[in-house]
């Protein structure tokens, strides 16, 4: 047999046995292709805290945070309620048994709105990153042995932020990717005038900074601020790294921080209290940046370069509009847009060119701040009282409904997970595995 095609077939052949490998795994706040969907089959049609639960354990605290999952392993990130201080957790995916947990720091939260655990974790299957809103950087191996630990606001200064801070780490090609968007005034004490706002690059080995990069904006006060996590996208063969916030949306370089492409902005009038939380989603060569405060929901078109002109932008939604959001992100699925929509009470499917196939009023009176999670033809939504509802993605229809959350739940906006055959649901004081034991 030819050399070099005996080379080419086990490298395949390698590359196949890596995807296998690896196929399952919740590694990032929005999943294995960073737009909130998974491909997990027969997962239970119907199940309850008591039906169809492989496992359920409790949780010390309440967080945001979404568990990420890589083969046999569970990782979460929390507070404890009891004692007011921060852990990582690591559970085993098949009974829930803890396998490690590390206390990071004492101190919960700054105000009653969120906690310092609510970034999600994020890992490479080689370890496993975890960040608190209190600056505290850590990563620890598979066994739950610390690599290392840094916190960003003594390397970097003070946040600067009306609400408890909250962006999640992003590993993507060898390197582990931070963003702090920013006041550039003190706010409550902390940051202070011409205070940055900047992409953080680091070596996720050692924790070593790689390169720091600013992001410049002409946003106002609390509209510099974002909440949102960089996501990696490819389009037209160039990976980009995509930030939404400080009233608008960019593209940078992986490999540099360096920028490709800016647009913005929702905000002509630079009204000063537009902070932003949803991430950026892509698909189908376009970028859905959320306005906040029930403003439109923006699709820029992918592929340019510099200050991009207002053609660049294929759609905007109407206003008023269902498909608008305040927090949660949106899920890209079966080549469209899935719009949870916390302010209109509404889910919406979006074609790639702003056509609303359609939209259905999500039930109960209670909000829904988590975003939406996309698998096996269903989107899985679940309100602050951790009731979780199932639509189907064809025409909306409502298919199941149930009570996961425990009487008097509020303020549950963790995301559910779909991974390794089964579906996990953080409620404010447990954690379900759903699916065959």
């Amino acid at each position: 047999m030819n050399t070099a095609k005996s080379v080419s077939l086990l490298t395949g052949a390698i590359l196949l046995i890596g995807a296998a490998a690896h196929a399952g795994n919740w590694p990032h706040l929005r999943g294995p292709g960073f737009n909130g969907a998974a491909d997990e089959k027969n997962l239970p049609a119907t199940f309850s805290k008591t039906e169809n639960v492989a496992w359920s354990v409790d949780l010390p605290g309440p967080s945001a945070a979404t568990p990420v999952v890589w083969d046999g392993t569970v990782f979460v990130s929390t507070m404890d309620v009891r004692s007011k201080s921060l852990h990582a957790l690591a559970l085993d995916a098949k009974s829930g048994r803890t396998l490690w947990q590390h206390k990071v720091a004492d101190g919960a939260n700054r105000d009653d709105r969120s906690n310092f655990s609510s970034p999600s974790p994020a890992t490479d299957g080689k370890l496993v990153v975890f960040f608190y809103g209190n600056g505290d950087l850590l990563a620890f191996d598979f066994a739950g042995k610390k690599l290392w630990s840094r916190n960003i606001q003594k390397d970097y200064g003070d946040f600067a932020f009306q609400w408890t801070f909250s962006a999640s780490p992003t590993l993507f090609n060898g390197k582990l990717y931070l963003q702090v968007l920013q006041r550039d005034e003190a706010v409550h004490g902390k940051g202070k005038a011409g205070g940055e706002s900047y992409l953080l690059c680091l070596e996720p080995a050692t924790g070593k900074t790689l390169w720091r990069h600013v992001r410049p904006t002409e946003a106002q006060a609390e509209s510099r601020e974002a909440f949102s996590t960089p996501v990696p996208h490819q389009h037209n063969g160039r990976w980009e790294l995509l930030i939404l916030g400080g009233d608008m949306v960019s593209g940078h370089d992986p490999a540099t921080g360096k920028e490709f492409w800016r647009w913005g902005t929702w905000n002509e009038q630079r009204i000063g209290h537009w902070r932003l939380v949803p991430s950026p989603v892509a698909g189908a060569g376009v970028v859905l940046a959320c306005a906040p405060k029930k403003e439109p929901v923006f699709a820029v078109k992918l592929g340019g370069n510099g200050a991009l002109p207002a053609s660049a932008v294929a759609w905007k939604s109407a206003k008023p509009s269902p498909v608008t959001s305040d927090v949660p992100t949106p899920a890209f699925y079966q080549g469209d847009f899935f719009v949870l929509s916390d302010g209109a009470k509404s889910l919406s499917r979006v074609a790639p060119n702003g056509a609303v196939k359609w939209t259905i009023s999500t039930p109960g009176i209670k909000k829904y701040e988590s975003s939406p999670l996309a698998n096996d033809g269903k989107i899985y939504l679940m309100n602050f009282a951790g009731d979780v509802v199932v639509v189907s993605a064809a025409d909306g229809k409502i298919v199941h409904q149930t009570v996961m959350g425990e009487p008097g739940d509020d303020a549950t906006r963790s995301t559910l997970v779909a991974a390794q055959g089964h579906l996990f649901i953080r409620t404010n004081k447990k954690l379900f595995c759903i699916g065959a034991k």
